[in-house]
């Protein structure tokens, strides 16, 4: 994305430019795409950050529940630390929110990269 993101602006704010007040129809249709894909992006973003967060949330309390259950069925003479829980669940938060975000910018990515391809094509 790195690579790909300035790529895109660079392009598509030199064609504003050189389109001036009046653009052609081939501009037009690229402004247009420009602003729908960004609300497509933003939606695919949404959804897949909120599946993410989902299963994030599952796996935090099947975690909690086997933690509460090893501790209730046998490990209630050798409990574990409440430093050690403590930084497990931490560990775990920090992950399913890293995850969260890595879901949420793959859709932009994939825009991102193909834009920068489509355009890089197109210039030549």
């Amino acid at each position: 994305m790195a690579a790909a993101v300035p790529q895109v602006i660079a392009h598509r704010v030199g064609r504003m430019m050189a389109a001036g007040v009046v653009p052609n129809g081939r501009d037009q249709q690229e402004f247009y795409l420009m602003g729908a894909e960004k609300i497509a992006a933003f939606g695919e973003s949404w959804t897949a950050m909120s599946w993410q967060a989902v299963a994030a949330q599952q796996q935090f309390a099947l975690w909690w529940t086997q933690t509460w259950w090893k501790v209730a069925l046998g490990g209630w003479m050798n409990p574990p630390s409440f430093q050690h829980l403590q930084s497990s669940a931490q560990q775990r938060v920090f992950t399913s929110m890293l995850d969260v975000a890595s879901r949420g910018m793959a859709p932009v990515r994939r825009r991102a990269v193909a834009n920068a391809r489509r355009l890089n094509r197109a210039a030549r």
